[in-house]
């Protein structure tokens, strides 16, 4: 990936309209085969969560994983604003973002916010959360009815991230339905600008209280923690330490939810792999790197924009474009993975970027992989019979294309 001069009759190939439309939503891979072939770097309109925007996509893995970790896109969310007014064909006012996060920040600020945070949210954290982690899997897991029909999205995949992120923020149980709901609405691509800005409010409200809570009887937990973090003797500020639970919250949340619904979905539908994970739980850690490229949880990146002309295959983008790579197209590139749209959880070489890559690299990667082995071993191990409680042509994805999850699951399991 190169930034620099290109011949000037280099065209940008936009592809058709179509191609992000209802069908698209239910199954985006016939489409991003072609769009790797035919216009693997095109233009489009994309609904993201806030509004409407004229961007490009990129879809080729070599491509996605150059632009992750390339410094002539920017995440910083003080410029955003200016670039979505510019693409935006109805912006909705919910574009500002939140400026102290450091998924929204570039070096120098987002390396030493992630340094700070990196302190606090450590593996041997994670880790220590194990037998709590393991005993929650437990316990939703015996609520199952086994022969009943209920909504896995529902009854687990949403339940089980929430509960885990608030415990190791250290948030009161009592709270954990309060947390869910909030992010529930941000995530929501059907609630309004308004909706959305009274829950990041009421998010932000409760985590100060959490926090001015913490620091009168500071406990182990993740908000102590951040608060005692420091490097070279610098620490995070309120606002900063805030919005640093804010994103852990959110990002600890959806995506979690999405590999839980989607892998069992997967695991139902290839009965094959489904019996051989069973048999041979050894390979669980590797089945879940698998079920999340099959199906990544988000199909496109976070948003970028350049700011100068990045060279992407035979495409010049010019400098201040909006940009989104999809880690769904990436995720299934044969040029990169033997039998791309195959299941296989014994998959030795696999080079998925449901994580990201580059500085932006998903911080709570170690905390989704355990809860995935965790919970999916559970069910594995307490039923043997998962199926669908209607046909699969029923179920429903989210209307988003930033996100990739079902928006319910009924099955039973016996």
């Amino acid at each position: 990936m190169t930034s620099g001069p290109t011949p000037a009759d280099s065209p940008a190939v936009t592809a058709p309209e179509t191609v992000f439309g209802p069908a698209f939503l239910q199954n985006p891979y016939p489409a991003y085969d072609v769009l790797r072939t035919e216009a693997p770097v095109g233009r489009h309109v994309v609904k993201t969560l806030a509004s409407e925007v004229n961007a490009w996509v990129v879809t080729r893995h070599e491509d996605v994983r150059a632009l992750l970790a390339d410094p002539s896109l920017s995440k910083d969310a003080l410029g955003l604003p200016r670039i979505i007014e510019r693409h935006a064909p109805q912006p909705d006012g919910s574009t500002g973002g939140h400026p102290r996060s450091m998924l929204f920040s570039d070096p120098p600020d987002h390396t030493r916010l992630r340094r700070i945070v990196s302190k606090a949210f450590t593996m041997r954290r994670v880790e220590r959360m194990r037998p709590w982690i393991e005993q929650l899997a437990d316990d939703l897991v015996d609520e199952i009815v086994p022969g009943a029909e209920f909504d896995l999205m529902e009854q687990i995949a949403l339940a089980f991230p929430i509960y885990v992120i608030g415990a190791l923020l250290g948030v009161p149980a009592a709270d954990f339905a309060d947390l869910r709901r909030w992010n529930g609405v941000l995530s929501s691509v059907e609630a309004g600008a308004a909706e959305k800005r009274e829950a990041i409010e009421l998010s932000y409200a409760h985590l100060e209280s959490v926090v001015a809570a913490k620091r009168r009887a500071p406990a182990d937990d993740l908000v102590s923690a951040l608060i005692e973090a420091e490097e070279d003797g610098d620490r995070l500020d309120g606002g900063e330490l805030i919005s640093s639970l804010f994103l852990l919250m959110n990002a600890g949340y959806e995506t979690t939810a999405n590999l839980i619904g989607s892998g069992v979905l997967a695991l139902i539908q290839h009965p094959d792999q489904h019996r051989r994970l069973r048999e041979d739980p050894a390979l669980l850690p590797g089945a879940v790197e698998e079920l999340l490229r099959y199906e990544s949880p988000l199909n496109l990146a976070t948003i970028r924009y350049t700011t100068r002309p990045v060279q992407v295959g035979e495409v010049l983008i010019p400098a201040d474009e909006i940009v989104f790579v999809s880690l769904c197209a990436a995720n299934r590139d044969p040029a990169v993975f033997d039998r791309p749209h195959a299941l296989d959880v014994g998959r030795k070489k696999n080079q998925h970027l449901s994580f990201g890559h580059g500085i932006h690299h998903c911080i709570g990667a170690p905390l989704a992989r355990l809860e995935g082995e965790v919970l999916f071993g559970r069910l594995l191990g307490r039923f043997r019979r998962w199926e669908l409680a209607v046909p699969a042509e029923h179920l429903v994805w989210r209307h988003s294309l930033q996100f990739r999850g079902l928006a319910s699951l009924p099955v039973r399991m016996s």
